[in-house]
């Protein structure tokens, strides 16, 4: 892993194309246009927009606020847009998904989901719609995969991938050749606080759904069948929910994912890095990377017992997997909330290195597991030269460079001191407050992220150095009419597209906190 690879990169030129051998640490799929229509970006899950030619390093300075637009009675703003062919199509916590022009924020259409009053009512559409073929393919607060016209948001169709009464969809779509691909998760690990809960009997799943007729080509879930325990907690094992979105390698057919947490027993395939057969959903291989963290929300209140009789730590993935190739060896990572990117072997899952970014520390004494919000939270980006990671309530929180070769860091930059004033009736400790959970996303020479601090950053690619900084905790008159403010960056990244960056600022969680806001924020050059 110590030479250069010679990697190919398809351009086009006039009408025709033609291959350029280039020298390169490592291999990036490019989208065919500076479109950004997915929340991965690209199947590899990269976060990187190479065509993204208008904001540089020389210009970055002068982004200035062009529109806004709020979304109504939302105390959040969590799903991550997708931009293509001239629109945005981003959901909202009220239930809608939204079709906005990407230059004015001008409404084109709202489709209404009905999933406001689910059981977890504040929620909505929390993940990030996918665009392909004409089609917007979005999860929601019941676990239903929909598919909308792009055009004029007509319904197209509608599958519920699990009837668990506490199931939810967190990952976003990943669109690859007529195939949807997405993960199911759930509150239920909430339930667990609960003496008279039966925990629990949830478990998770990657689906790959027809893109054309909603048809379930095949579903794999995470870990075994919940089974009655004959004491307490009641069913084991369970958990292992799929927060995340999945990433493929296309050359191998492998889809890979990463797990949650097991709220009862032991299961191998939670808090895991697993590859499967995109085609059947068969496991190739999978590497549990923390064993035996059993968590549920009862292991916050010492002492341990009832449905916590044994608390683990929750050191579970949020994080994507990253998927590329160094010297001609597939390879995958993830991010942790244990602080530690690992990156293991695509083809047979067994560890090339593992870089720790941070030290878990628990910023609420006497609760159990909640030293994993020191860990690594949401998403990383990788530009074919540099990894980038940020760490959560790390005191500070920090942006990092890694060498994808050795895990090595070549830079690092903390969330600068900032203040979080009160905001919504919540007051933040400086810990929360300098967090960076944002997914984090990069353009050519540039890498962008959010902090909870309510600050949008781009830094220097090359230094890691902030050359410009936006505050969004202010209010707001959207586009479309309704007034808003900014709050919290968390749970999705920035979409750098066409000469424009999309962020939503606005987050409000009972356990990890956050300032509340309701707008989603476009950015663009004099």
């Amino acid at each position: 892993m110590n030479t250069k690879i010679r990697s190919l990169i398809r351009i086009p030129v006039g009408l025709g194309v033609i291959f350029l051998a280039l020298l390169l640490p490592g291999t990036v799929q490019a989208a065919p246009s500076g479109d950004w229509s997915m929340w991965q970006y690209d199947a590899a899950g990269s976060r990187y927009n190479p065509n993204e030619n208008v904001i540089k390093p020389a210009n970055v300075g002068n982004l200035q606020l062009k529109w806004a637009f709020a979304f109504p009675a939302a105390v959040a703003a969590s799903s991550q847009p997708a931009v293509v062919g001239g629109t945005v199509y981003v959901g909202g916590r009220d239930g809608k998904m939204y079709a906005l022009d990407a230059k004015s924020g001008a409404q084109k259409w709202a489709f209404d989901a009905h999933t406001t009053l689910g059981h977890v009512p504040t929620y909505g559409l929390r993940d990030g719609p996918a665009v392909a073929g004409g089609t917007v393919f979005f999860g929601d607060n019941s676990a239903n995969l929909w598919a909308v016209d792009a055009q004029t948001g007509a319904q197209k169709w509608v599958r519920q991938l699990d009837t668990h009464p506490w199931s939810i969809i967190t990952s976003s779509p990943l669109v690859v050749d007529g195939t949807v691909y997405i993960g199911t998760s759930s509150q239920e690990e909430g339930q667990g606080a609960n003496p008279l809960y039966a925990c629990c009997t949830f478990r998770g799943s990657v689906a790959a759904v027809d893109a054309v007729t909603g048809a379930l080509k095949w579903q794999h879930f995470t870990i075994a069948a919940p089974q009655p325990t004959g004491g307490t907690p009641a069913y084991a094992p369970s958990g292992g929910a799929v927060w995340s979105s999945p990433t493929i390698d296309r050359n191998s057919r492998t889809l890979f994912y990463t797990t949650g947490n097991p709220y009862t027993g032991t299961d191998v395939g939670a808090e895991a890095i697993v590859a499967l057969n995109m085609d059947t959903g068969a496991q190739k291989w999978v590497n549990q990377l923390t064993p035996n963290d059993t968590w549920n929300v009862r292991c916050l209140t010492p002492p341990a017992g009832g449905n916590c009789p044994v608390p683990g730590r929750d050191f579970d993935f949020g994080t994507q997997p990253n998927v590329f190739t160094i010297d001609g060896r597939l390879l995958v990572g993830a991010g942790q909330k244990t602080g530690i990117y690992h990156l293991l072997d695509g083809q047979t899952g067994q560890l090339v290195w593992q870089s720790q970014l941070s030290v878990p520390q628990s910023p609420i004494p006497g609760a159990q597991g909640a030293e994993s919000l020191a860990g690594i939270q949401w998403g990383a980006a990788y530009d074919a030269n540099r990894l980038y990671v940020a760490t959560y309530q790390a005191n500070p929180g920090k942006l990092f460079a890694l060498d994808p070769r050795d895990g090595h860091q070549i830079w690092s930059t903390p969330n600068p001191a900032t203040t979080c004033p009160p905001a919504g009736g919540v007051q933040l400790v400086d810990q929360q407050c300098r967090a960076m959970p944002n997914a984090v996303s990069a353009t050519p020479g540039l890498v962008w992220e959010g902090s909870v601090d309510g600050h949008i950053r781009a830094f220097s690619a090359d230094t890691g150095a902030i050359v410009w900084d936006f505050n969004t905790l202010r209010p707001y008159l959207g586009a479309n009419l309704i007034p808003g403010t900014g709050g919290s960056l968390n749970g999705n990244g920035a979409v750098i597209a066409n000469g424009m960056l999309y962020t939503n600022s606005g987050y409000l969680h009972p356990i990890t906190q956050g300032l509340p806001g309701n707008v989603l924020l476009a950015f663009g050059l004099p």
